[in-house]
């Protein structure tokens, strides 16, 4: 078996920290955890500092409760099957795929990265357009506020269904198992950055390149015809160039009918579509006009 070490990307001709982590017997899911956390409380410090417009303190207060109840929830489940499980796919199946037999480099690990991230978006999409998939999506946009724990505010069977599929791309892909550790953290700082209540000079500018949360606020209508679009969770080129890009400011954050106070109704939320909530609306007895 070749050296451990040889499977490391380069990037700029130093082994990367997080490598370097790993190769000292770190898990990977306690480095990611522990490396969320420190951006968790950045983010937080900095929407409270400088936020994008007023903020309902009852509102943030139920949304922080109920989403980080969920992260809470959603870590220790996952504790034995997220990062550490990739990594371990990563290790032992990437030489079967694409990139597979290809020299560590830095142009490897670009290619790589935006492969990734491309298979992120093209899932994302599907979450939105699949009835099966929305069923668990949903709970994330059924926060009425936006801030930066709505980054944590998902089903745990929206994070196993996305953990199965990132498994396979993983394979398919050919991804470094560093690589995949890399991709990972820099997904979870932009969930965590895109979510939080901010506003800065130059974000028009900068969304051309990256999503924001000019951008990701957008995505979290409460008008489907809004949050339907920017499903880019790193580079805004792909909502570019498939014609899914938005830049409404939106009036209400939310969904229409769905709305959970707490993280009993979050979990259970998932088992009533829109569908049931039409049905009984219609079986109610109308009134008079």
């Amino acid at each position: 078996m070749d050296d451990i070490e040889s499977k490391i990307p380069v990037v700029n001709g130093n082994d990367l920290s997080v490598a370097s982590a790993m190769s000292n017997g770190q898990d990977p899911q306690q480095f990611l955890t522990i490396a969320m956390l420190v951006l968790f409380v950045a983010f937080i410090v900095l929407e409270l500092i400088k936020p994008f417009g007023k903020i309902n303190k009852k509102a943030y207060g139920s949304s922080f409760l109920t989403n980080t109840t969920a992260f809470i929830f959603n870590n220790i489940i996952l504790s034995l099957l997220s990062a550490s499980s990739l990594f371990l796919i990563a290790q032992n199946y990437s030489y079967l795929g694409l990139l597979g037999r290809m020299d560590e480099s830095f142009v490897k690990f670009l290619i790589s990265f935006l492969l990734f991230d491309l298979s992120i978006y093209i899932y994302h999409y599907c979450s939105h357009h699949n009835e099966f998939l929305w069923r668990f999506h949903k709970i994330h946009h059924s926060d009425k506020s936006f801030n930066v724990t709505t980054g944590f505010r998902f089903h745990i069977f929206d994070n196993i269904i996305e953990l199965l599929y990132k498994s396979i791309v993983i394979v398919v892909l050919g991804l470094n198992a560093y690589t995949v550790l890399i991709c990972e953290l820099i997904k979870a700082l932009f969930v965590m950055f895109h979510h939080c209540n901010i506003s800065f000079k130059g974000e028009s500018f900068v969304s051309k390149l990256i999503i924001t949360p000019s951008l990701h606020r957008t995505h979290h209508s409460k008008l489907r015809s809004q949050h339907d679009s920017n499903y880019a969770i790193v580079f805004s080129i792909w909502d570019i160039i498939f014609g899914t890009r938005k830049e409404d400011v939106p009036e209400e954050i939310g969904l229409e009918l769905i709305e959970a106070e707490n993280f009993a109704q979050l979990f259970s939320l998932a088992f009533i579509t829109e569908k049931h909530f039409l049905k009984i609306l219609r079986m109610l007895p109308k009134g008079r006009r």
